[in-house]
């Protein structure tokens, strides 16, 4: 039995799989609190994330009717580019600033200029600085908070924690830490020049994690936490990753001619590269994958944590949501939706806010308004998309995962949007599914002479589709959405001058 844990925005999952079966088990999850606050400000107190954990692992290990003396390893997934800063006691000097936190915009902004621009980022990096990513958080913690500032011992991604939590080892992998803005994503090592630019009273030697390969384990469960958590001695605790690189994994997308594309908080659209891709677009993001090669990625942060923005705004229930959605025709009768309530990233617009444009006293409607708010989300994932050119061009169908792709209206408009069919893997919370597949490719044969053949046997096993949820793009709809596409590119170059 092999555990997938995702440390995500909203909660963290558990899954228990059955590895020679090919099926999960048992599930659960428990949810987090989000601070927010003006400016942009997103935080959450790791120790939230260790309270969730405990209770849904507890909860998964109950309802799949097994003794955790059964659990062999455990592979955790968590959300990217959040700044864990510890003290040398291993607490944290400060909440942990997360990805869609973007108070540190201007911060971000101060440090691509002093590394030379996009070409001098590209050049250090392989790619461009982000507000969303790990590099401004700490920035702005140096100039906000001196004094939690001046005691950090080590810094660390939200995975990275949870695997210090369960092992004591102070580790990172190459595909999370692609997102900190201070390492080299095409030689996979830290650039310790770059993080001088940020922290320089700060020893690279001694704050930043150890490197392991995606194969390597991060250790193994600490004695006292395996008693309590009933786990035998020895369980190995996988590198782990990034949620987009082991939701990449939980698709099966570890070959080129797939896309991953995930309807959750936010939004991420990516494709495997067995190269690192230098990018003609600054937004598309050349990450490392958790398993080997690269990852391509492009993120919007407004998905349904926009809709459901909406949704509560109109008191419905996920149902009464998606009758409405239904309901409405394509172009919801000319009202458009820039859904950038947490700002954007893709485009990059930090400090944008939402829009809802073209109401009438017509077509101000409950069922219009739900339906733009959808097609706003998605058409921001085309516009990302695009970003990725060949590799989006040479996909032959479309991995949809996430919460929204739940939805089988949303599903055939992304379809039809993006006109390429999509289909769903039976499992939707594809991260912490990937977060078991990776420590059992972990933990069994690390001395295995071919590992992508391990990893694909494994991802043959248990990675299966939803044949149900297939839907293919219709000529007739494509070509509408064209149109109603061409408006929101208008109205992005209108409001915030995005013309490319």
């Amino acid at each position: 039995m092999y555990i997938g844990v995702d440390c995500g925005t909203q909660s963290t999952k558990v899954v228990v799989v059955d590895i020679d079966g090919g099926r999960i088990l048992g599930e659960a999850s428990r949810p987090h609190r989000l601070d927010a606050g003006e400016g942009g400000r997103r935080e959450q107190d790791p120790a939230d994330w260790i309270e969730a954990f405990r209770g849904a692992f507890h909860d998964a290990v109950a309802g799949a009717g097994i003794d955790a003396g059964a659990i062999r390893a455990i592979g955790v997934s968590g959300q990217q580019h959040g700044l864990v800063a510890l003290d040398a006691a291993g607490e944290p000097v400060y909440p942990a600033k997360l990805w869609c936190d973007t108070e540190t915009a201007e911060h971000n902004a101060s440090l691509v200029d002093r590394l030379g621009g996009e070409a001098g980022c590209l050049d250090r990096l392989g790619l461009v600085l982000q507000t969303g990513y790990t590099a401004s958080k700490l920035a702005w913690l140096r100039e906000r908070h001196p004094e939690a500032y001046r005691r950090i011992s080590t810094l660390l991604l939200p995975h990275d924690y949870l695997n210090f939590w369960l092992t004591g080892e102070r580790v990172a992998e190459a595909g999370d830490a692609s997102g900190t803005g201070y390492f080299d994503t095409r030689a996979r090592r830290w650039r310790e020049d770059v993080l001088a630019e940020i922290a320089p009273e700060l020893d690279p030697q001694r704050v930043l994690p150890r490197l392991i390969e995606s194969r390597e384990p991060a250790g193994t469960v600490r004695p006292a936490l395996a008693r309590e958590l009933g786990l035998a001695e020895g369980v190995v605790v996988a590198s782990g990753g990034g949620d987009n690189m082991l939701g990449a994994i939980g698709t099966g997308n570890i070959r080129p001619g797939l896309v991953t594309l995930s309807l959750g908080t936010s939004g991420t659209v990516c494709a495997y590269s067995p190269e690192p891709v230098l990018p003609d677009d600054a937004q598309v993001a050349n990450f490392c994958a958790s398993h080997g090669g690269w990852l391509p990625l492009i993120c919007t942060m407004n998905v349904t944590s926009a809709t459901t923005r909406v949704r509560e705004l109109f008191g419905l229930d996920l149902a009464a949501f998606g009758e409405r959605l239904a309901a409405a025709p394509i172009g919801a009768e000319g009202v458009t939706v820039l859904p950038f309530f947490n700002g954007e990233r893709v485009p990059p617009l930090p400090l944008a806010t939402g829009s809802f444009l073209g109401l009438t006293g017509v077509n101000a409607t409950q069922a219009n308004l739900c339906r733009a708010v959808v097609e706003g989300a998605t058409f921001g994932l085309r516009y990302g998309l695009e970003r990725l050119g060949g590799l989006a061009r040479q996909a032959s169908e479309i991995r949809l995962i996430g919460g929204g792709a739940k939805s089988a209206v949303w599903r055939q408009m992304v379809a039809d949007i993006l006109g390429t069919p999509v289909i769903c893997p039976a499992v939707t919370d594809a991260a912490a599914l990937g977060a078991a597949v990776q420590a059992a490719w972990c933990e069994g044969g690390r001395d295995d002479k071919t590992p992508e053949a391990s990893l694909e046997a494994l991802c043959v096993r248990l990675v299966h589709l939803d044949e149900s949820s297939r839907a293919s793009p219709d000529a007739e709809r494509v070509a509408a959405y064209e149109a109603v596409y061409a408006r929101y590119r208008r109205a992005l170059a209108d409001h915030h001058g995005v013309m490319a």
